[in-house]
């Protein structure tokens, strides 16, 4: 059997750019600079690079040890975090623009947001949870972190705080000094996250900006988010035609319990397979 790598799945990455890593050669299809209105590809945090290779990097330069869950999948980058890794709020509007303009026209499959927001206003807080989940309405995926707020409850960050996202939390950033995984219930009672994935010292591309050479490990959830939008586009690539509920319920069978609260790994689950 033909190993899955994404192939022909346009996947987004809503976070702080991308580099020109030989690991995305001839991948990177899309390239919008939501921050500084620049057109040639660049990073100047590092994070979107890294991302975007644990969710799609080939390998290249590392011989295939640092491949990520979808190495032949098409990457669509909207830089919405400046260099400090910080965004706005007109930032992701527009980029959510962009997408539902572009979605049917260049394919856009799977949203990665590995950023997150918690927000003092309710009032903004439902403003990004509604243009987010107008996007798994037109029928995308929308993959987010749960944010690395934890261990309190309620600390799950927007928009992996809508229940109708697959947000993502960390299963090895649970215990002792590495609790960081957000948790739930949200704001609106919801329980949160649906699903947790390792996320602690994950070695992936590296911006130039880290001056760390071609890959560098990154911890958080972030680095969990992407790598289920990397496994979605594999199952996306042999089952097209499935919709969020269909990959829910998927993600529930290939799954298994590590005794934690519903609101800290979800329910009762944990991706073991695509």
């Amino acid at each position: 059997m033909d190993m899955l790598t994404g192939k022909n799945i346009d996947i987004v990455v809503l976070d702080s750019g991308i580099e020109a890593h030989p690991d995305f050669e001839g991948r990177i299809a899309s390239f919008i600079d939501f921050v500084d209105g620049r057109e040639a590809l660049y990073d100047d945090f590092g994070h979107g690079t890294h991302v975007a290779g644990i969710i799609a990097g080939s390998g290249r330069m590392s011989g295939g040890a640092c491949r990520g869950h979808a190495p032949a999948a098409r990457l669509h980058v909207l830089k919405i975090l400046d260099g400090r890794g910080n965004g706005n709020r007109d930032a992701i509007r527009q980029a959510l623009g962009w997408i539902q303009k572009n979605r049917v026209s260049k394919k856009l499959k799977i949203l990665n947001f590995s950023v997150g927001t918690v927000g003092n206003s309710h009032a903004l807080h439902r403003e990004i949870l509604d243009a987010v989940e107008s996007m798994v309405g037109m029928g995308l995926i929308v993959v987010a972190a749960a944010g690395n707020l934890g261990p309190r409850a309620g600390t799950v960050t927007a928009p992996g705080s809508s229940r109708k996202v697959l947000t993502v939390g960390a299963s090895d950033m649970l215990q002792r000094s590495f609790a960081y995984s957000g948790r739930g219930p949200t704001m609106d009672c919801v329980c949160k996250p649906e699903v947790i994935f390792p996320g602690k010292r994950i070695r992936a591309c590296a911006a130039s900006c880290e001056k760390k050479g071609w890959y560098c490990e990154k911890s958080g959830t972030s680095m969990s988010s992407a790598a289920v939008s990397g496994i979605l586009a594999c199952y996306l690539e042999k089952h097209p035609g499935a919709t969020n509920r269909d990959i829910k319920l998927r993600i529930r069978e290939c799954a298994r319990d590590l005794g934690y609260p519903m609101n800290v790994q979800g329910a009762d689950v944990i991706i073991v397979s695509s």
